[in-house]
């Protein structure tokens, strides 16, 4: 063998004839395989593995596309590249042409999240703010516009340089279709499987219109301010009770309170009555030598007439309503009729208020916290 033809043998070695990419990463999505010049030689091996895709582009244009399998590169397996370089009759010289690899497996649990809080509107609790975080699952549908549209000349794509987009795509439109739904604030979170069906729909479209597959998607919980909570609570409590035994009851609880409370209000009064009881007796005891002096007798008393009750009008439906009690007024107000906006107007009033406006109507929204003492 001649000079020249141990030149020309070790030349031919030098383009690659097997054409093969192995992931060792979990986070791969996209891979460019390197070789001098990207020259590749006429019939060189091409191996596709199983969640593979192999994408030939020449000179930043998409050529053809390679599922798992192996192929011999010739103008048959390449019939856009061929039309590209203009082989019309085959060819035997090494050719130039970028291949990526592109990983078609799922790629699961990528975290996604509300970085500020989305705010609602609430029929009965005015402007309210909620949070939510979750997971998707997502893989590759169509390699070459992901790698043109996407990728773009990046050696080496992982999902990590993707997800940061994805996580704003995914709490744009959850933002979106949270507003759209208009559910009471209580049901988003009782609500999240099929929140999360709709959500995936939503974002389904704009996924693959980059050549992605939204899999999955899981709203694992959605959490609100805590005083939003207990009010959602003590809600909860009244629809279930009767309003007049609820009433009954907490009275009663709050007069014996008052009376295990010494050092209270209702003590110090209990206690002064006791202390004139027991000055009379003691009166009565130093007159007449210690036989109490016969008191004349007092006529019976009359009491006052009752208190009218308040009436209340509301509005509704942009109509006046009414008149109803107090109690008949708590009652629309936990069945949702009214909420905290509503106008309401009684006898006295020179105009039509909001609820929340009104001193005596403000326990209905709960957190009953009495005033300061007086001088404080």
């Amino acid at each position: 063998m001649g000079i020249f033809d141990t030149i020309k043998e070790k030349l031919s070695h030098e383009f690659i004839d097997i054409i093969e990419w192995l992931d060792y990463t979990d986070d791969t999505i996209a891979h460019r395989f390197e070789r001098y010049q990207n020259e590749i030689k006429n019939n060189a091996k091409l191996i596709v593995r199983e969640g593979q895709t192999a994408v030939f582009v020449n000179e930043g244009q998409l050529a053809d596309l390679f599922t798992p399998g192996t192929y011999t590169l010739d103008t048959q397996n390449l019939p856009i590249l061929t039309t590209l370089k203009g082989w019309k009759y085959g060819f035997d010289s090494p050719f130039k042409a970028e291949v990526y690899f592109v990983n078609t497996h799922l790629f699961t649990d990528e975290k996604w999240g509300t970085k500020n809080p989305i705010t609602l509107s609430d029929e009965r609790f005015g402007l309210v703010e909620i949070r939510a975080f979750g997971t998707y699952a997502f893989r590759i549908s169509d390699a070459g516009k992901f790698i043109k549209d996407i990728v773009g000349t990046d050696a080496n794509f992982t999902n990590f340089e993707i997800n940061e987009h994805l996580k704003s795509l995914i709490a744009t439109r959850f933002t979106d279709t949270v507003g759209e739904a208009n559910l009471p604030i209580e049901l988003y979170a009782a609500n999240t499987s099929e929140l999360s069906e709709t959500c995936k729909d939503v974002m389904q479209p704009e996924f693959l219109s980059v050549g992605i597959s939204l899999e999955k998607f899981y709203i694992e919980n959605v959490s609100m301010p805590e005083e939003l909570k207990k009010e959602i609570f003590e809600y909860s409590r009244i629809d279930k009770l009767d309003l007049d035994k609820l009433t009954k009851f907490k009275t009663a609880k709050a007069i014996e309170a008052a009376a295990n409370n010494e050092g209270g209000t209702a003590g110090a009064g209990m206690g002064m009555g006791m202390g004139f009881a027991l000055a009379q007796q003691m009166g009565g005891a130093m007159l007449g030598g210690g036989t109490q002096a016969p008191r004349p007798a007092q006529p019976a008393a009359t009491p006052p007439p009752m208190p009218a009750e308040t009436q209340y009008f509301y509005a509704h439906n942009s109509q006046q309503q009414g008149p109803v009690s107090f109690e008949q007024l708590q009652a629309l107000f936990a069945s949702r009729t009214i909420n905290r906006n509503s106008l309401i107007w009684k006898q006295g009033m020179t105009e039509w208020k909001a609820l929340q406006e009104i001193e005596e109507l403000k326990p209905f929204l709960g957190g009953n916290t009495p005033p300061p003492l007086p001088g404080q």
